[in-house]
C-alpha cells in the first residue's frame, strides 16, 4: 500500500460522515461546572456509547423520546479531550464536530475543550506567533510512500532571524503510532504552546522539527495489537526511521535554517513510537544530542543490555534524559524498568508520572514541562 501524506485523502472513506449538513443538534457542549454533555441523534440505533480519553471503558449513553443519547461526564480539568461515538458497535465520528477531528491514519475521533477560568498554555492568545512551514522531498530510506515522498513541518520562533549570528537551538519531536506529520499541531497544540511560552520568557527560541515518523509504512497497516507484538517488524521500522532522520532529515534542516550543529543545542523527544524512536535515536547518539525525552515511550519491547551502547555518565554527558509516562498507561511498567536500569547504570535520568493513560492531555503536559528545560546554560 502506498501512502500519500494528504490528512484529508487519508479519511476520504469516512467523508459522507462529515457531510451531513446543516447541523442540527449541540453535540458536544462544556458547562459551567466543567462537566461535558455529549449528544448523538439516531432514533434507530439500539445502542450507543461515548469513548472518551478520560475513561478507561467505553460509556453508555441515554436515549430519550426524542431519539437523542446523551452523557454527562463527571467535572473535568481544563483540557482538550478526544472522543468518539460507537453506534451499534460501529465507530462514527461526530457529524455535528465539523472542525474537531484529529489528524490520525487509523483512529477515527473528535475533540471537545473543557475551558480554563484563564486561557491555557494550548490555547490562541495575543502574543507574538511563530510560524509554521511545511517541506516534502524525496526520500531514499521511507519505504511504502507514493512517488518516495516524504515530510516534515519546521516551527520557527516569532522573529526568527536567518542571519542571525548565533544560530538557534533545534528540537527534534516525533508522533506517535498512527499519528501524522501534522499530530503536534493539531492534536496537541505545540505551537501554540511554543508561543505562549516563549512570551511568558519559560523557554529560549528555538526551531522545532516534527518529521514524518515511520521507517516503513505498512507499519501502520492492520491492528495495533498485532504490529507491535512482532519485535522485528517495530525494530525495522525504528532502524528505517533513524537513517532517514539522520541522513535526510537532519542535513535538510540544518542547511534550510539557521540551525546550531552542537551537541548542546540538538534534543530529540517523541510521544509513544516517537518515543521509542528518540529514545534510540538519543542513546546511539549522545555525540549528536544532549537533550533527550520519552513521552510515554513503546519500550515494551527493548532489552537495553542488548540494544543499546554500554553509556556511562562521562561518555553520554547528557544534559537532560527525560522518560515520562501517565499513572493508568499499560506502558508504565516497561518505562520504570527502562529508567531503572538507565539509572543504575549511573545516567542522569528524571523520571515524571503524570495522572492519565496513553492520551494526548499527558503528551500536552510532558512538552509544557520538557521544553522549559532545553538548552539552558544551568543544566
Amino acid at each position: 500500500m502506498k501512502y500519500v501524506l494528504v490528512f484529508g485523502l487519508s479519511l476520504a472513506a469516512l467523508s459522507p460522515v462529515r457531510a451531513q449538513s446543516p447541523i442540527t443538534l449541540h453535540s458536544h457542549q462544556a458547562n459551567p461546572d466543567h462537566t461535558l454533555t455529549f449528544r448523538y441523534e439516531d432514533p434507530t440505533a439500539t445502542g450507543v456509547v461515548l469513548n472518551i480519553d478520560t475513561a478507561p471503558k467505553p460509556l453508555p449513553m441515554h436515549k430519550g423520546a426524542d431519539g437523542v443519547w446523551t452523557y454527562t461526564t463527571a467535572p473535568l480539568a481544563p483540557e482538550i479531550y478526544s472522543y468518539r461515538f460507537d453506534v451499534d458497535g460501529r465507530p462514527q465520528f461526530d457529524p455535528n464536530n465539523l472542525l474537531g477531528i484529529t489528524p490520525n491514519l487509523v483512529y477515527r475521533g473528535d475533540e471537545a475543550e473543557v475551558p480554563g477560568d484563564a486561557p491555557e498554555l494550548w490555547d490562541m492568545q495575543p502574543v507574538p506567533h511563530g510560524e509554521l512551514h511545511r517541506h516534502r522531498y524525496t526520500t531514499a530510506v521511507v519505504k511504502g510512500l507514493t512517488a518516495n515522498q516524504s515530510e516534515y513541518l519546521v516551527w520557527t520562533p516569532p522573529g526568527y532571524d536567518p542571519r542571525a549570528q548565533t544560530k538557534y537551538p533545534v528540537l527534534y519531536l516525533l508522533h506517535g503510532w498512527s499519528n501524522t506529520v501534522d499530530t503536534w499541531t493539531q492534536t496537541l497544540q505545540a505551537d501554540r504552546i511554543l508561543d505562549n511560552l516563549l512570551a511568558q520568557r519559560k523557554i529560549r527560541p528555538m526551531i522545532v522539527v516534527m518529521p514524518l515518523g515511520y521507517g516503513e509504512m505498512s507499519f501502520v497497516d492492520g491492528a495495533i495489537g498485532d504490529m507491535w507484538k512482532q519485535k522485528p517488524v517495530v525494530d525495522r521500522n525504528t532502524e528505517l526511521f533513524s537513517q532517514a532522520l539522520l541522513t535526510e532529515v537532519l542535513p535538510r534542516v540544518e542547511a534550510q535554517y539557521s540551525i546550531s550543529t552542537r551537541r548542546e543545542d540538538r534534543a530529540i523527544a517523541g510521544l509513544s513510537m516517537g518515543g521509542l524512536e528518540s529514545l534510540t535515536v538519543g542513546l546511539r547518539n549522545t555525540a549528536k544530542f544532549a537533550y533527550i525525552g520519552g513521552f510515554s515511550s513503546a519500550v515494551h519491547l527493548v532489552d537495553l543490555q542488548k540494544e543499546l551502547p554500554l553509556l556511562t555518565p562521562k561518555s553520554a554527558d547528557l544534559r537532560l534524559l527525560w522518560i515520562a509516562c501517565g499513572t493508568e498507561d499499560g506502558l508504565l511498567e516497561a518505562n520504570r524498568k527502562l529508567a531503572a536500569q538507565l539509572k543504575r547504570e549511573g545516567l542522569p535520568v528524571t523520571e515524571i508520572e503524570t495522572p492519565g493513560a496513553h492520551v494526548s492531555f499527558v503528551w500536552r503536559d510532558n512538552l509544557i514541562h520538557f521544553a522549559p528545560l532545553l538548552f539552558q546554560p544551568n543544566l
